[in-house]
């Protein structure tokens, strides 16, 4: 997964017609440790449909705040430069939770005219 940690590096992936899903991280967030041992085989299983790329939060705060960004890990989906859907929870994150809110992204890109 590409780690991104330049706000225009950010902006110029999500601006795209390719539906990108930036996952907010950081180094210290157990939640967020827990998904690292299945996280690359999800990526790679969706790979054909869509992007992800990871940014930690404390990398980008200001970025992070823009967004909103408070729980974390959190998932949200752009595509050209638009956020479509965010799968944001206090709870743990499953790879099932991670993969349906995926689906849902897919759902809702294709819908898009673009």
């Amino acid at each position: 997964m590409l780690k991104i940690t330049d706000e225009s590096i950010f902006r110029e992936q999500i601006a795209g017609d390719r539906l990108t899903v930036a996952v907010f991280k950081t180094t210290w967030c157990k939640d967020c440790h827990f998904i690292d041992p299945f996280i690359g085989e999800v990526e790679t299983a969706y790979a054909d449909r869509l992007s992800m790329v990871e940014v930690d939060r404390d990398d980008l705060p200001e970025l992070c705040g823009e967004l909103n960004i408070l729980g974390i890990p959190s998932f949200i989906a752009f595509r050209q430069g638009r956020e479509l859907v965010r799968f944001v929870s206090k709870l743990r994150k499953t790879r099932d939770e991670i993969e349906q809110f995926l689906d849902r992204a897919v759902e809702v890109s294709a819908a898009i005219p673009g």
